[in-house]
């Protein structure tokens, strides 16, 4: 099933120049251009999830009972979060820009907006935790079934894991959120005082972006990762550990996209070609067992070994 992203979102909302920023913003991060995306009228839903099928015997003999059983559920909460971001230039420095204010404006709002999708592609891995922000929503790490859907690559350097994320997309899996109805409003360009460093005033234009993201993870069999993936000798990224990775989903399930650091991507790059029978140097890894590979900034290389 197709559905809208972030990007769809924007331009459904009609707020153009919020669709030339998040278009270039998001170039980069995978997280933002692949996860589908939905809206929901105010801030929060919950989800119902079966945990448990009915278990006992379907066979009895006859002339005899059977005990009866049920389904076991549980609610899960999903919350949109407060996204705000705010940039302020100098009214006479942008005045003073060849091209003129509005183009000042413009450029400083771009890199506003890349620093802002770099924060959703942050919080969509790390959550409250190291790497995210606290007040934030909760991100896979937080969501994954870290017993049953996790392999451990076993790296010992300190501060130097990486992680792989095997994800599933879908309404009852992982999808962006955004609350009230999708709201991503950009304020209008205004003139107010602001504050330099010692306290005194200055005139400045200034200019807002205001949304309500959060993420949905539907299932423990959604997502599954490989931790402590780090340069270690035996330790590195393999089509053997990502096999491992795909063996954990349920039989006729699988993810639809393995994210990955550039430091990983170039691991599995190197496995292959150190298995390649004519030597020739192996092509930057796409996809492993038919799963495509995302490669982003986003996950570091400097994980805790404790995550």
């Amino acid at each position: 099933m197709t559905m809208p992203t972030l990007l769809d979102i924007a331009k459904a909302n009609g707020s153009d120049a919020v669709v030339g920023l998040v278009e270039e913003g998001a170039r980069a991060h995978p997280e933002l251009l692949l996860a589908p995306a939905r809206t929901i009228k105010g801030l929060n839903y919950k989800t119902l999830v079966r945990t448990a099928v009915p278990t006992g015997g379907s066979f009895r003999d006859a002339n005899e009972g059977v005990a009866a059983s049920k389904s076991t559920f549980i609610n899960r909460l999903v919350e949109a979060y407060i996204f705000n971001r705010r940039w302020e230039c100098d009214k006479a420095v942008a005045d003073s820009y060849e091209d003129g204010a509005a183009v000042y404006i413009a450029l400083e709002g771009a890199a506003q907006m890349e620093g802002g999708m770099q924060d959703l592609a942050s919080q969509f891995y790390y959550g409250t935790g190291v790497g995210g922000q606290a007040k934030g929503f909760p991100g896979l790490l937080a969501a994954y079934d870290a017993t049953n859907m996790v392999v451990d690559a076993a790296g010992t350097t300190a501060t130097t894991g990486s992680s792989v994320w095997a994800v599933r997309f879908g309404p009852k899996h992982v999808t962006w959120v955004w609350g009230l109805n999708g709201q991503m409003a950009l304020s209008d360009v205004r003139e107010e005082s602001a504050l330099d460093a010692e306290d005194n005033k200055f005139t400045a234009y200034i200019q807002e972006l205001l949304a309500r993201p959060g993420l949905q993870v539907g299932s423990t069999y959604s997502i599954a990762r490989i931790k402590k993936l780090t340069a270690d000798s035996g330790k590195t990224l393999t089509d053997a550990l990502i096999a491992q990775l795909l063996a954990k989903f349920p039989v006729g399930t699988r993810p639809d996209v393995l994210f990955m650091s550039r430091r990983s991507l170039y691991q599995l790059q190197g496995s292959r070609e150190a298995v390649n029978a004519t030597g020739a140097p192996a092509p930057i890894p796409m996809e492993a067992f038919g799963v495509p590979i995302a490669p982003t900034d986003a996950i570091l290389d400097t994980e805790a070994l404790t995550l």
